[in-house]
């Protein structure tokens, strides 16, 4: 049986870590976490982290890694993460299965 990961960082999300880290001087690590609030009950928050804590999950790609607190990863459990250059912006995007409902930004969710 191929259990599928808790999280994943794909290749062009981890390719913007790395190059924001070097910009920052820090360590190619994003940190994913849940709020409650926005449009739709839930948004994403994303910033470098400092460190990561023993209750983190961690899924890595190509030299950067990104973490997500055990509280959050209830609600993205399943989920991508990708980097998406638009015409609406350039951000960080999660493709999450749970998600129930969305809203037109893309950074809030419900469940």
């Amino acid at each position: 049986m191929n259990a599928q990961p808790d999280i994943t960082l794909l290749p062009n999300a981890a390719r913007r870590v790395a190059e924001i880290a070097v910009k920052l001087g820090k360590d190619p690590v994003l940190r994913l976490s849940v709020d409650g609030g926005g449009c739709s009950g839930f948004q994403y928050r994303f910033g470098l982290a400092d460190g990561i804590d023993a209750d983190d999950v961690v899924a890595s790609a190509d030299g950067a890694q990104l973490v997500v607190d055990s509280i959050s990863l209830d609600l993205v459990r399943g989920s991508a993460v990708d980097f998406v250059e638009s015409l609406g912006g350039k951000s960080f995007q999660v493709t999450n299965p749970q998600a129930q409902a969305g809203c037109g930004c893309g950074s809030s969710f419900s469940v």
